[in-house]
């Protein structure tokens, strides 16, 4: 179906700004920051986890509207604690309204993704983590982008308080509750660990300190930066790791994941399988399938031969389909291809589940969305 654009498009009020650190806001708060800023505020503690329900629980993030605040402390609250940080570009909808993908403009111009989806009984936000990505992974529209900043923690929290609204709002048809969360939008994760780490904290920590969610429903993607993976698994936190291997062989890894030529991928796998065993959840193995580049089945057994040396059912591995972005001389594999590719795997004891492909009629990979508009600036 072709791209449906959700709504009018809202006017935009940000003003473009030389990139820097955003301004605090009341999601880049620990528990302990919390206290210590009321003390500066000169504000009972009790009114930090009063707003701390408001936003976590109600996703409320406009003082004037906490009638529990004074009426007095509001207006001041609101300017100390909750600046913008993202505003609404555009809405795009597929997959029968089941899926919506949001671009943000940050509060220095940056531009973000989003996409939203829902499936029967749940939906999924997927995140963005960086504006662009130094990674510079070839076949990826974020990748072919470079790299603009880090989000803050804020920035990346307040993606998943919006998608809270949405779903609650029925904005995807139906109302439903959001359960998931995945860190594969724009950016590496683990580049931006602090934000990252942070947030998850924010996701998971029960209200007032978070939203309460589930650590299973959280997943978190990376190109395969090991010492990364390693402070992950240091966390504490339960949540899943996806490593996007995309090759098992070093000699096209680094073609297709520059990262590869520090971080090798024997090291990577090694790091992936430490990474089942302090948290017990298994690794994800995403695997985008490139027409007559990764596809082989001779690289399909390579594969199933590197996870099975490092031990039985601590990786399940998702072939993709590749999502071509403009310009790319790289297509998604044939049918017959991906199958033998799936039999080999599975014939090999990987449990294995191609991924379901969403929102390909709008540009579904992320990075794709925030390359149009910047085009079409250009053509202006």
């Amino acid at each position: 179906m072709p791209a449906v654009e959700s709504g009018p498009r809202p006017v935009l009020t940000f003003t473009a700004q030389r990139r820097g650190k955003p301004p605090r806001h009341f999601a880049d708060l620990s528990v302990g920051q919390r206290t210590e800023l009321a003390a500066e505020l000169e504000i009972p503690g009790f009114r930090m986890d009063q707003m701390a329900r408001q936003y976590f629980v109600h996703r409320n993030a406009d003082t004037a509207t906490m009638t529990d605040l004074p009426a007095a402390d509001r207006d001041r609250l609101g300017e100390t604690l909750f600046p913008p940080l993202l505003e609404k570009v555009r809405d795009l909808t597929a997959d029968g309204g089941a899926t919506i993908k949001s671009l943000w403009r940050l509060f220095d111009g940056a531009m973000v993704e989003s996409v939203l989806m829902r499936y029967p009984d749940r939906a999924t936000l997927c995140v963005s983590s960086q504006a662009g990505c130094g990674m510079a992974c070839p076949f990826c529209a974020t990748g072919q982008q470079g790299f603009t900043r880090n989000l803050s923690t804020a920035e990346i929290i307040e993606q998943i308080r919006q998608a809270h609204l949405a779903c609650e709002r029925g904005d995807l048809g139906e109302p439903v509750k959001l359960t998931n969360i995945v860190f594969m939008g724009m950016g590496e994760p683990l580049v931006n660990f602090k934000a990252v780490f942070e947030s998850l904290h924010r996701i998971c920590d029960p209200a007032p300190a978070g939203f309460g969610m589930s650590a299973r429903g959280v997943t978190v993607s990376t190109v395969g930066l090991v010492p990364g993976i390693e402070k992950l698994g240091d966390l504490g936190l339960p949540v899943t790791l996806a490593v996007s291997l995309h090759a098992p062989d070093d000699e096209l890894r680094d073609e297709l994941i520059p990262i590869n030529s520090r971080f090798k991928v024997g090291q990577l796998l090694d790091a992936a399988r430490t990474y089942f065993t302090k948290t017990g959840r298994r690794v994800s193995i995403e695997y985008a399938l490139i027409k007559d580049m990764n596809d082989h089945e001779w690289r399909a057994q390579r594969l199933a031969d590197e996870l099975n040396r490092r031990g039985r059912g601590w990786a399940h591995v998702n072939p993709i389909p590749l999502n071509p972005t403009p310009g790319s001389i790289w297509t998604s594999s044939t049918r017959r291809a991906q199958d033998t590719f799936v039999r080999t795997l599975i014939d090999n004891g990987i449990q294995t589940t191609i991924r379901d492909t969403r929102g390909s009629d709008i540009d579904g990979a992320c990075g794709q969305l925030a390359a149009e508009l910047v085009a079409q600036k250009g053509r202006a």
